[in-house]
């Protein structure tokens, strides 16, 4: 590839990452190379984050309450990502519930939602929307870690556990991330996003940048529990990694 085609050809993968993990309108011919695309996850989470930031700001400006805007921020979350991470964090829920460990993946499969799955989703909103509600400031770097790090969560499952369904859906990741070395250029992107308020705000304390950089290890840490689990992971639990950490993210704030 020629280096004036390699800048394009890497923009028609962001914008085919932001075509698969959101409901976002991108016009069709701007899209392609979809295997690649979870290399870009965080990417995608950086502008959710920045949308929902957005939208806080819209709603503040209305004079909205703020427990109805929390609730209105995270289903804006749920709507701009299709529900699709969340509809992962359902199955798995439902999953893990079996006793039997070999009919796990046969319980993730079944479209219909069990107690458990819906329990799940349940917890997860209500810690998010409980979670927003407390922390009234430095909403945007706290979006942008929760949801940049949850998806940086994704590629270390994705990086360091067997798929365990080959011909699923979501198969065709593993040709994105094969190493822990395709995850290094994401590690280093949100740890710049944890640090970059000392930039602009010299009353930040190393408390906030290790907060923000923890962020990774609760990351990290959801991707190893649902790969022990289950011995590997599948699309359902890639998304169950992505809205556990955020919503563990969030909630680690509100701690300190």
């Amino acid at each position: 590839m020629n280096t004036l085609r390699r800048p394009l050809h890497w923009i028609r993968q962001g914008f085919a990452a932001v075509t698969f993990y959101t409901i976002l309108p991108i016009p069709l011919s701007w899209t392609a190379d979809f295997p690649l695309i979870a290399r870009y996850a965080p990417l995608v989470g950086l502008l959710l984050a920045g949308l929902l930031a957005l939208a806080d700001l819209g709603l503040t400006a209305l004079n909205m309450p703020l427990l109805p805007r929390s609730v209105g921020i995270v289903l804006l979350w749920v709507a701009l990502t299709g529900g699709l991470h969340l509809d992962g964090a359902m199955d798995t829920a439902d999953g893990l519930s079996a006793t039997d460990p070999d009919r796990r993946l046969e319980v993730m499969s079944d479209s219909r939602s069990g107690a458990f799955g819906v329990m799940a989703a349940i917890a997860l909103l209500l810690l998010k929307i409980s979670a927003l509600f407390t922390l009234k400031a430095n909403l945007l770097w706290v979006l942008l870690l929760a949801a940049g790090w949850g998806r940086w969560g994704q590629q270390v499952a994705i990086a360091f556990y067997p798929y365990l369904k080959p011909t699923g859906n979501s198969a065709f990741h593993k040709q994105a991330i094969r190493s822990s070395w395709d995850i290094v250029p994401s590690l280093m992107l949100m740890l710049g996003m944890a640090v970059l308020p000392l930039a602009f705000d010299p009353t930040w304390g190393w408390l906030q940048v290790g907060l923000g950089m923890g962020g990774g290890a609760i990351a990290c840490l959801t991707a190893i529990y649902f790969g022990q689990r289950l011995g590997g992971h599948t699309g359902d639990t890639y998304g169950a990694v992505v809205e556990w950490s955020e919503a563990l993210i969030l909630l680690s704030f509100t701690l300190f």
